[in-house]
């Protein structure tokens, strides 16, 4: 597969009436962050994205992703994407929501950087040619609740990434969702809007449960009511290094989150490195 830059890619919007039929097809827990997005990113000010960036390229020297074209799976609003091309990367974000990639680009405009958003579901993303680096962070790949997604996403990644190219993810295991500070309702207000954000693990499933209510100030001092449902899977590093293995993908290295150290059953978060392994 040819490598590519970003001035190769048309920058018309991408989506049209069968790509939004085949949306409404999808799963519930893919279509989450779509009814707040203009608002995630007030509710989300206290998460460290700086700090979560900095170990992200330190992954990425380490295993010698210097510079070039990179490709974040599930960006979201684009903050760490525009953390990264801070980092002087050729950024390429791909999310399912258009709402959240309209935060996204309200970003790209502000902060003047080059950055190619593209709306499309990370199991089913296409690009022209292949990326020195991926990346999917803050538990996006939890949002797949079976196993045999997280392999096509694998599989994915390792088609367009360069050869010997890295992929660097985190995911959730079952010990976050067993948290006990997560059992007890999440009430948050910022300014005049409110969140209440509420967990439930089902340790037979291995499936946790979000429900997201919101109250939003509106015109006339009106409240709208916001309300979301997600679902996420916690995940095992066992269950990584098998959908790696089964994508065609080498395991390189688990570390739990923000060090060096090696997991444990206890750890809440890990991130996991892979190298692309022939096509």
């Amino acid at each position: 597969m040819k490598k590519f830059s970003l001035g190769q890619y048309s920058q018309k919007a991408t989506g049209g009436d069968d790509w939004q039929k085949k949306q409404k097809e999808q799963r519930k827990s893919m279509e989450a962050y779509t009814g707040f997005a203009e608002v995630y990113d007030q509710f989300m000010n206290n998460v460290p994205y700086e700090r979560w960036a900095e170990y992200l390229r330190g992954l990425f020297l380490e295993y010698g992703v210097r510079n070039g074209l990179m490709l974040e799976l599930g960006c979201g609003t684009g903050t760490m994407t525009e953390q990264m091309a801070e980092y002087g990367y050729d950024m390429i974000g791909v999310d399912s929501s258009e709402d959240m990639l309209a935060e996204a680009q309200e970003k790209r405009m502000e902060s003047g950087h080059e950055i190619l958003y593209l709306q499309q579901d990370m199991r089913e993303f296409e690009l022209y040619g292949t990326v020195a680096g991926v990346f999917s962070v803050c538990d996006s790949l939890n949002y797949l609740l079976e196993k045999e997604d997280l392999v096509t996403v694998f599989r994915l990644v390792n088609n367009y990434l360069d050869p010997k190219g890295i992929f660097i993810f985190d995911f959730n295991t079952a010990a976050e969702y067993r948290n006990p500070l997560r059992k007890a309702p999440i009430v948050e207000t910022d300014e005049d809007d409110t969140m209440i954000w509420e967990n439930f693990f089902d340790e037979e499933s291995g499936i946790n449960e979000h429900r997201v209510l919101f109250f939003l100030k509106g015109e006339d001092d009106r409240y709208d009511k916001v309300e979301e449902y997600h679902e996420q899977m916690a995940y095992s590093l066992a269950d990584m290094k098998e959908a790696l293995a089964e994508a065609g993908m080498e395991f390189v290295a688990a570390y739990a989150a923000e060090t060096r150290n090696a997991p444990t059953e206890t750890t809440p978060r890990i991130y996991v490195i892979a190298r692309e392994n022939g096509k």
